[in-house]
């Protein structure tokens, strides 16, 4: 990218790399390496993620994320909470453009770097909403809500279940530690709606790691 002589090696897509992303974001792969090209340059700059992620970008990150779309139904409303550099949120509208995203996240530098990549990529599937997830819950109305790198599910499922509204699902990203927190989180989850909690796993045909998901069935 022009003034960043570096990035597009740092970034390239190795070949197993690439025939993931040919199959996650199929025509519109040129718009997720556009966005990683964000990630790489001005998400760093200004301290969205660190110098060590760069190299990483496509299959700890953007890969990583955009899987998830596996467990979306067509065309629902996704509220991305605590968005940041738009992961999953941006990963997941790439890959889906039927899907109507809205990212919320409280950090207005970050909602003005979203908003720059979201207008460059021109996706119109994409709202940028400024505020904590408990702050907006009377202006979002999701079938699906997401989340990564957040915080612990005890703390996550009270930010994120009420977006649904009584029914729909939590789709957080989690690692090794998933089922563990699952377990310390059930009674939260319960009083809040949701019915049934699992440790699924996505990614599985084309991705080296498959995504860990706490899917929670909420109505």
């Amino acid at each position: 990218m022009e003034g960043h002589p570096n990035v597009s090696s740092e970034v390239e897509l190795t070949a197993e790399e690439r025939r993931a992303a040919e199959a996650v974001f199929g025509d519109r792969l040129p718009l997720a390496e556009r966005y990683v090209h964000h990630l790489a340059t001005s998400g760093m700059e200004r301290g969205l993620l660190g110098p060590r992620e760069v190299p990483r970008l496509w299959s700890r990150h953007v890969l990583n994320c955009a899987v998830v779309a596996d467990l979306i139904a067509p065309h629902a409303r996704v509220a991305d909470v605590g968005s940041g550099a738009g992961l999953p949120g941006l990963a997941l509208a790439i890959a889906r453009p039927d899907l109507d995203l809205t990212l919320v996240e409280p950090l207005e530098r970050r909602c003005v770097w979203l908003s720059e990549v979201v207008e460059d990529l021109g996706l119109d599937n994409v709202t940028v909403m400024r505020g904590r997830a408990e702050q907006v819950v009377d202006l979002i109305d999701a079938d699906v809500a997401t989340a990564r790198a957040v915080s612990a599910l005890t703390n996550l499922a009270g930010l994120t279940i009420p977006l649904l509204h009584g029914s729909g699902q939590v789709l957080a990203i989690k690692g090794r530690s998933a089922a563990e927190e699952i377990e310390k989180a059930a009674k939260v989850i319960r009083r809040l709606g949701g019915k049934e909690t699992e440790v699924v796993t996505v990614g599985d045909a084309v991705l080296a790691e498959p995504t860990t998901v706490v899917r929670i069935h909420v109505g």
